[in-house]
């Protein structure tokens, strides 16, 4: 079969098409024709050698895939390595039957973004209705999904996003308001369009960001963190978070995967909003299985909006 395999870390160009053994069988897997493959940003930290969980080479990136099974049942899941090819193997727990009137675009947005977006805010924010939260990258994968959850729950979004094209994005999935994620008084510019601190925030830049963001949460707010797409890890400010009693969480989807219903929870929400309207997940660009660089290239440039995939097909 064909896959994208890295021999080596480094830059897109080590993202090279090759030509694989199939995996092989599994206990509590199912062998999937993979459609589309998702394209992430935590690819780019498995790439660069920074993702939280370390990976051997030769490796063959890849954590979401939409595709058939069982002759045609089609379905999305998660992996850990291995989605970018043209079979992939998923463990049935992380597995879910794709519902008639979604499409594999909508789906393979929904397995790795839309969970990570539904269990940061109700699982770790614990986010309830009248609350304002921040969410960073608000026109990004998680963030947009993150942004339209959050307003159908009732809580007054402060969207944070780099560009003027970004920002008009943001408001229209449902922001109360959005601010320049660039700016160096972005803790003023906050607190200007939430009327004060805010009970809640996303944090996935890292170094001067997240202490900007932080210092607009109120006094028992939470805040949880579930990237460092900036480069630089942050300081959590321990004195300040007693002083305030703030609440700092950690945020990494894999340690759900063994949870019996966290997933299955989240993933019925999703459809079902999906499903009625109330969810629009963003598609975006899918481009063919041996453009995979330049599909990393184009998302660590930040330029394309929407969910990045790979056409296997292609």
């Amino acid at each position: 079969m064909r896959a994208i395999v890295m021999r080596e870390f480094g830059g897109p160009e080590v993202l090279r098409l090759e030509d694989t053994p199939e995996p092989e069988p599994r206990a509590g897997h199912s062998l999937v024709k993979v459609s589309l493959a998702g394209i992430n940003y935590a690819d780019v930290h498995v790439r660069g050698d920074t993702y939280l969980a370390p990976v051997e080479l030769p490796y063959v990136p890849g954590n979401e895939v939409v595709g058939t099974v069982d002759g045609g049942r089609r379905v999305v899941g998660l992996t850990r390595g291995g989605g970018y090819a043209e079979r992939a193997l998923l463990h049935r727990r992380v597995t879910w039957d794709v519902p008639d009137g979604i499409s594999d675009e909508q789906a393979v947005a929904l397995a790795l973004q839309g969970n990570s977006a539904w269990h940061l805010l109700f699982t770790s924010l614990r986010l309830t209705k009248g609350e304002t939260v921040v969410v960073p990258a608000a026109a990004g994968g998680v963030g947009s999904l993150a942004v339209q959850l959050a307003a159908r729950a009732g809580a007054k979004v402060i969207g944070l996003a780099g560009s003027a094209e970004k920002r008009k994005l943001a408001e229209e999935l449902g922001a109360h308001a959005v601010v320049d994620s660039s700016a160096e008084d972005l803790t003023e510019r906050i607190l200007e369009a939430a009327g004060g601190p805010v009970q809640a925030a996303l944090e996935m830049t890292g170094g001067a960001t997240f202490a900007r963001t932080l210092a607009a949460v109120a006094p028992r707010g939470r805040l949880a963190v579930y990237g460092f797409a900036g480069g630089e890890l942050a300081n959590v400010p321990t004195r300040d978070l007693m002083e305030r009693s703030l609440t700092v969480s950690g945020f990494w989807l894999p340690q759900l995967y063994g949870d019996r219903a966290a997933l299955p929870t989240s993933m019925r929400a999703l459809f079902d909003a999906v499903a009625d309207g109330s969810l629009k997940p963003l598609t975006g660009a899918a481009y063919a299985l041996g453009e995979a660089a330049r599909a990393h290239h184009d998302l660590a440039a930040r330029t394309p909006t929407g969910k990045l995939a790979l056409d296997v097909a292609r």
